[in-house]
């Protein structure tokens, strides 16, 4: 279908002057990668932080060329490879633009470099790219299939495409999540089958705008690429028939009874009317969702798209069950961390964009809500306006908690709100605490912050780990 024989390039690097710029979780694999066909790699990164020094010192150790503290194009480049948080504005790729050079990322050199029996299955969306990613990689594998996860979810993309130094071949098939960012750098990425899972407001401040930051995730939808979509999200719905191929097949899923030609729910059971012989009138079932072990009503979505992707490829009723039984949720996802005094503690910390916290927010009856930290640029009102009826009360923290601060002044006047403006380690502590004071018997303790954590933190996982310690230090009894 749109599985086209790779470019074969691996001998074309040779010599060749290669530009990487960034040092953070893609770029020394692509350096080193690059450097291995023969290229004269420079990595470049503006950053002279101990963990950069680090990194730099160990690629020097195997002939990689890095320059850290600036953002100058190396003379003599001929190819930049960046990493997907570099903005387009940067000084760097600025230079690259308007000197003709080529600019991609790591997912776009990975598919040039795959082996011509590789195929790749894609999720994107705003929320739930890794629980999908997850979810298809165990359907596949239980389905016999040779698979793998790779992007943002831990395997670097381009060790997957790559004989391992063991020389152990490459997967055969790989589940693969893409970010906006990384979609953006991508120009012939053409998976057999893909999907955007939602699109929500995230990452404005990069892309630009909303219009912008929806485009990018629609290039997903490649010529050719079968087209899966979310019948509940109108972005991807919009995006399948205005980005994606009217030729290639359309596939949707649902949360609601499926029609012909969808997958979704039907009596607590996951159902495909799409992969069918008579999508009119038969209805297979792949698997229960008192059989899943998360079966949060987001991670059903989920757990419906992996299936679509699943079931594209030939896959199984029975590997879908299987595989879907078999997942478990990663930390900091909807992740009940304690019960103190009848109050329960969870920890969402993933929940970085107003539409994921929407949806933890929704999982819950009567929430104290722990949020704040770095929006992007965008909007909360929508968010604060839906759980208005859920919310006790709030404790907020981070560098645009005032954003959110007067959004529940105008939606939930008569919530109490406190206000934690420490970013130093024992901030957490005070967050929790405040929580702790608020909260009511049988009330929900929820981290879902909304927003970006490297205000304060490394990371989300850092951030849910502050969590769960502070809740350790109120003497918790384990959750049930």
């Amino acid at each position: 279908m749109c599985d086209s024989p790779p470019g074969n390039l691996s001998g074309e690097f040779r010599d060749r002057v290669v530009c990487v710029a960034g040092l953070g979780v893609s770029g020394p694999p692509v350096a080193r990668a690059l450097s291995g066909m023969g290229a004269h790699v420079v990595v470049v990164d503006g950053r002279t932080d101990q963990t950069a020094r680090e990194r730099a010192a160990e690629l020097r150790t195997e002939g990689v060329e890095v320059a850290l503290g600036g953002e100058e194009l190396p003379p003599g480049s001929e190819l930049v490879v960046t990493s997907p948080g570099w903005r387009p504005d940067s000084p760097l790729l600025v230079a690259a633009a308007r000197s003709g050079i080529e600019v991609i990322c790591d997912v776009e050199l990975a598919w040039r470099l795959r082996p011509a029996n590789q195929t790749w299955l894609a999720v994107t969306g705003t929320n739930g790219k890794t629980t999908t990613v997850r979810m298809l990689e165990e359907i596949l594998r239980a389905d016999g299939r040779a698979a793998a996860a790779v992007g943002n979810v831990g395997t670097p993309i381009i060790d997957a495409v790559l004989p391992g130094t063991d020389g152990r071949a490459p997967a055969d098939i790989l589940a693969v999540e893409l970010s906006s960012f990384q979609l953006h750098w991508s120009a012939t990425l053409r998976p057999y089958a893909a999907t955007v899972l939602n699109v929500a407001a995230d990452h404005l401040d990069w892309h630009g705008g909303m219009e912008p930051y929806a485009r990018a995730k629609g290039q997903v939808y490649a010529p050719g690429t079968v087209r899966v979509t979310n019948q509940d999200d109108p972005w991807s719905r919009h995006l399948a028939t205005t980005r994606g191929d009217s030729g290639a097949p359309l596939a949707g899923f649902s949360t609601n009874r499926p029609e012909p030609g969808e997958l979704g729910l039907d009596a607590g059971r996951l159902v495909d009317r799409s992969f069918v012989s008579e999508p009119r009138t038969e209805a297979v079932e792949l698997a229960r969702v008192s059989e899943m072990a998360a079966a949060d009503p987001h991670n059903v979505a989920n757990a419906l798209a992996a299936a679509t992707l699943a079931r594209s490829v030939g896959v199984s009723p029975e590997a879908v069950r299987t595989g879907l039984a078999r997942f478990a949720p990663e930390p900091h996802r909807i992740s009940r961390v304690a019960t103190v005094e009848t109050v329960d503690y969870v920890d969402d910390s993933k929940a970085t964009n107003p539409h994921a916290a929407a949806a933890s927010v929704a999982s819950f009856g009567s929430v104290v809500w722990l949020a704040g930290g770095l929006l992007k640029g965008a909007d909360v009102e929508e968010l604060v306006r839906a759980a208005a009826p859920r919310l006790r009360g709030a404790v907020l923290f981070g560098q645009d908690r005032a954003r959110l601060r007067s959004a529940l002044a105008e939606h939930v006047p008569d919530a109490p709100v406190v206000d934690i403006p420490d970013t130093g380690p024992e901030a957490m502590g005070k967050v929790v605490s405040a929580a702790a004071e608020l909260a009511r018997s049988g009330d929900t303790v929820l981290l879902a912050p909304a927003a970006a954590s490297m205000d304060m933190f490394t990371d989300y996982n850092e951030r849910g780990e502050a969590f769960v310690a502070a809740v350790g230090g109120l003497a918790p009894s384990p959750p049930e």
